[in-house]
């Protein structure tokens, strides 16, 4: 009990003492900085690879999208996100010519790798709304276009909330391989912490509650949200 005292109080004085809180705080924007900002990437990318899929497919250039939208979301749905990182950080871009920091690359690999699986989320839930949805859209003059994103997608969206905040869950989670960019994470906070102490279990055991309490919130946002559509549904 007392060694693992002496454990805490070093944690405090790299923590507090020698200003360690600074570097938690900043890790902790950047985790929910990639996160957010992969989400949303995500979820633009999946819905319009989600609306390419659901498209008819009578004509070429719909089949051609559609193949192109099965390669994206095979590529990016079967490597892992820390390969993606590391081929996007330091073979792509330095190709390409692009000199961005390892938190904008880590935002941008996880935008497109949230994309594929957003898009088969999306895709599952514009094929529950049910079909005269579009037929009433098209009866009322609107193109294919219009209907899907004034009627169809806002419809879609709203039943598939659930699964895009497990989705939210998973790249918080997932904002732990972004160190192997640069990118200063939750992680690299903590490893800091406790590289400065050479005691890395209080520092890991922190960093481990801060990442169950910020699951935790998200979940309980989703039942609120979950709750709010039961009640207005009922009404």
């Amino acid at each position: 009990m007392g060694n693992f005292s002496q454990k805490i109080d070093k944690f405090i004085e790299i923590f507090i003492d020698q200003n360690g809180y600074v570097r938690v705080v900043q890790g902790l924007q950047n985790t929910l900085l990639i996160a957010v900002c992969g989400l949303l990437i995500g979820i633009l990318i999946g819905t319009v690879i989600a609306t390419v899929r659901v498209l008819p497919k009578y004509r070429v250039l719909p089949r051609v999208l559609n193949g192109i939208c099965s390669f994206y979301v095979a590529l990016f749905r079967g490597t892992p996100m820390v390969v993606q990182l590391l081929v996007f950080y330091y073979v792509l871009l330095p190709v390409i010519g692009w000199n961005i920091s390892g938190v904008q690359v880590s935002m941008l690999v996880f935008g497109l790798n949230s994309g594929a699986y957003i898009s088969e989320i999306m895709r599952s839930g514009i094929q529950s709304v049910d079909s005269g949805q579009m037929e009433a859209g098209r009866a009322v003059g609107l193109s294919f276009g219009a209907s899907m994103t004034k009627i169809v997608i806002p419809q879609a969206v709203k039943n598939i909330l659930p699964t895009l905040g497990n989705e939210f869950i998973s790249l918080i989670k997932e904002t732990s391989v972004v160190s192997f960019v640069g990118a200063a994470d939750l992680y690299v906070a903590f490893n800091y912490i406790g590289t400065n102490n050479y005691e890395f279990m209080v520092p890991y055991l922190v960093m481990a509650l801060i990442y169950i309490a910020l699951v935790l919130a998200i979940t309980l946002l989703i039942k609120i949200r979950r709750l709010r559509n039961a009640k207005e549904i009922v009404r």
